[in-house]
């Protein structure tokens, strides 16, 4: 097959305005096992979007974008559902910016020969495909924006918003970008590993060719700035897809506030929708209730969903989109703060 016979089907994104999942959720309620527990997840964001004191972090981990999920996430930023956004780096650049200069992702499957998937250069996410020309595209656009901007080092915030810039002199290229709506609504998202990912690609050829005056990206700007938002709530929220980096950045905040000496509560709600468990001891499975052991999360309102995210999150989502109150909630804005 060549290249384009690959390339071919695209990975459509799912708009959760379409349906309406309340009689769906409603229904799970009075089941049992992850069906009940969903239910529960969506009790519970609901609380988060009625709670005039609360405001919702939303940490992203796994190829979610790719797979169809990233408009609901832009349909979150939008209409007020999440307040400041905790991702890996995939997700923000190869999946979200990628699509916004114009590029997709394609259906396909893991029953394929990959060493002929390389020879074409076409990268596979599991079932689907990316084509790796396109991704170098990418690669190069940030060591664009990098070369444009001052060489200092930047919090991982800082440099998103900058994408958000570029996309909004350019236009996108695609329906609906994170990263663009994050921008107009001037919602911080941070990646505290920013270069795992098509970043690293472009910030290295920056650095290389730039050799002493270069951009950077500081770490530990990303956690005191992310610490800065917890300062700023009176309460906050935690929506968690996925596991891994993101999710313990985000608990950590808290911890963060005592070490600066300043009292704030646990985040007052947390759930979590992952197929990772306990068993090996992993960060990703690891339970809500045993971040409480640490001051991070308060065990009131807390659900650990295990349910893979393309299955569980269109239906948590669209139910809180149709029960509505996002209407009365208004921008943060925690860009400003910085």
């Amino acid at each position: 097959m060549e290249k384009n016979e690959y390339l071919k089907k695209v990975v459509e994104q799912i708009n959760i305005k379409s349906f309406d999942a309340r009689p769906v959720i409603d229904a799970y309620a009075k089941m049992a096992f992850q069906a009940r527990n969903l239910a529960s997840a969506a009790d519970i964001y609901h609380r988060m979007l009625e709670d005039k004191d609360c405001r919702v972090i939303l940490t992203l981990a796994g190829s979610i974008f790719s797979a169809g999920l990233k408009n609901i996430v832009a349909d979150m930023i939008e209409n007020n559902m999440v307040d400041a956004i905790v991702s890996t780096g995939a997700i923000i650049v190869d999946q979200d910016f990628f699509e916004a200069l114009g590029f997709r992702h394609y259906i396909g499957t893991p029953f394929v020969n990959d060493a002929e998937l390389r020879e074409r250069a076409i990268d596979r996410i599991y079932d689907t495909y990316i084509d790796e020309d396109e991704l170098r595209i990418c690669d190069m656009t940030i060591a664009k924006i990098a070369d444009s901007l001052p060489p200092r080092p930047f919090s991982s915030r800082e440099f998103i918003y900058e994408m958000g810039k570029y996309l909004a002199r350019e236009g996108i290229k695609c329906e609906k970008s994170v990263v663009y709506a994050a921008y107009q609504k001037g919602l911080p998202i941070f990646v505290p590993a920013f270069s795992d990912c098509s970043a690293g690609f472009g910030l290295i050829h920056h650095q290389w060719h730039k050799q002493v005056q270069y951009l950077s990206i500081d770490s530990a700007r990303d956690f005191l700035e992310l610490t800065k938002v917890k300062l700023a709530c009176e309460e906050t929220g935690i929506l968690m897809i996925g596991g891994g980096v993101p999710k313990n950045f985000t608990q950590d905040v808290v911890v963060a506030t005592d070490v600066l000496g300043i009292e704030k509560p646990m985040h007052k709600y947390a759930v979590q929708l992952t197929v990772a468990d306990e068993r090996d001891g992993g960060l990703s499975g690891s339970t809500l209730k045993e971040a409480s052991s640490w001051g991070k999360v308060d065990t009131k309102f807390e659900q650990m969903v295990f349910g893979e995210a393309t299955v569980t999150m269109p239906l948590l989502i669209s139910d809180a989109y149709h029960r509505g109150a996002w209407k009365k909630r208004t921008p943060a804005r925690f860009n400003d703060l910085f």
